[in-house]
């Protein structure tokens, strides 16, 4: 592994923050208004905006997501939409043995046998209603077997670096503990599902009810509606998982992402996560700090028509302190080296692992600011003069 050391300086003429940098910082004074380990057992305040974790309470313990499942169903579902491989206004008929497999257990839209039903319907089902029928239909009408549906879920997973869960099923229900997750993991579901498919994102998340067969079926949100801002995600419940909720909240541009993991009733995980989510705006406050495409250091290539490439960061990024206290930030580029070409523009590379005095170490994703072609003959012989000097 190959590292290498930014200066101070370096990020301190940054726009927007030369004038807050300078001395170490602990957490915000009104950490007191945080919920307690009673209230829940797992807890995590994520700053996406600026890739940075503000608040983590057993952020890598896995806990059982019941419903929360469901946005990986959702966000599977997405990722089919936009591949064009499933589409929101098809039409499909409900098995009947799904129907009756699955006639009251749990919430529901008590589909019928033989039933048909649009896509987008069983999508809004499955996410605002947290119906149990409906995310098994969708995940049989897009995959052909809940066996078929799980075993993208967890592909889907692991590509997100999901280390810590595993999916047995679309709808969460219980199923011996085979399906499982940590908080750290539903942030990286979470961050997926806002920033790969915003559009379906805000039609599907964030609703208070839905329509269906002429009545109103309504959200467990405890954020829809509510809360200034908020516009999702999943909450979940069972006896044994306790409830847990993935919310969303976005205000002035600037959106946190919360995991309430194991609260011991329905009030505490509503006064839980929305405490958290108004002191991560409350408490602190957000600088523009890496404008996209930002040069931060370059990195060594190997069997390239180049023998080092620029590494950039692929969008915007804010930096979350503490409101009235000034930050010492410092850095490091990390990456596997020397990389080995070729590689196109944009390839994740590296990572900016930033350093913050009495906050969690957070890496900001790096990528190749142009494509790398493999070395040709004269490269090569280039290369090999070269490296006699390093």
């Amino acid at each position: 592994m190959k590292t290498r050391l930014l200066a101070l300086l370096c990020l301190l003429v940054l726009p927007g923050l030369a004038a807050a940098m300078a001395l170490a910082i602990d957490l915000p004074h009104n950490a007191a208004n945080l919920p307690s380990a009673s209230q829940a057992p797992v807890a995590l305040l994520a700053d996406l905006s600026a890739g940075q974790v503000l608040f983590a309470r057993e952020a890598d313990k896995r806990f059982l997501p019941a419903s929360m499942t469901k946005a990986m169903t959702a966000l599977v579902a997405f990722d089919l939409i936009k591949a064009k491989k499933l589409h929101e206004d098809t039409v499909v008929m409900v098995r009947p043995e799904t129907a009756n497999r699955w006639a009251g257990k749990g919430t529901s839209l008590n589909l019928r046998p033989g039933e048909r039903v649009k896509i987008g319907d069983l999508l809004m089902g499955t996410t605002t209603v947290s119906a149990n029928d409906a995310a098994v239909a969708l995940a049989e009408a897009a995959s052909g077997s809940v066996e078929a549906f799980a075993a993208h879920m967890n592909t889907r997973a692991a590509a997100l670096g999901m280390k810590g869960s595993h999916f047995s099923n679309p709808s969460g229900f219980p199923d011996r503990g085979q399906t499982y997750v940590t908080a750290n993991d539903m942030v990286r579901l979470a961050t997926a599902l806002i920033t790969q498919h915003p559009a379906l994102y805000a039609k599907y998340f964030g609703k208070r009810s839905m329509q269906w067969r002429g009545g109103q079926y309504n959200s467990h949100d405890p954020f829809a509606g509510v809360l200034l801002g908020a516009d999702g995600i999943k909450t979940g419940h069972t006896f044994e998982a306790g409830f847990n909720f993935l919310g969303a909240v976005e205000r002035d541009g600037r959106r946190l992402v919360l995991v309430i993991g194991g609260s011991p009733t329905e009030p505490g995980r509503a006064a839980a996560a929305k405490a958290l989510a108004e002191w991560g705006y409350s408490a602190w406050q957000s600088y523009a700090f890496l404008p996209a495409g930002t040069v931060i250091g370059e990195a060594k290539v190997q069997g390239g028509n180049q023998r080092r490439v620029p590494l950039i960061v692929p969008r915007a990024f804010a930096l979350s302190v503490p409101k009235g206290q000034q930050p010492k930030v410092t850095g490091r580029i990390v990456y596997s080296g020397p990389l080995k070409a070729p590689f196109e523009g944009g390839t994740p590379l590296a990572t900016l692992e930033l350093t913050i005095p009495g906050q969690p170490v957070h890496s900001l994703p790096l990528v190749s600011l142009n494509a790398v072609s493999p070395a040709g003959p004269i490269d090569r012989i280039v290369n090999a003069l070269l490296g006699l000097f390093e």
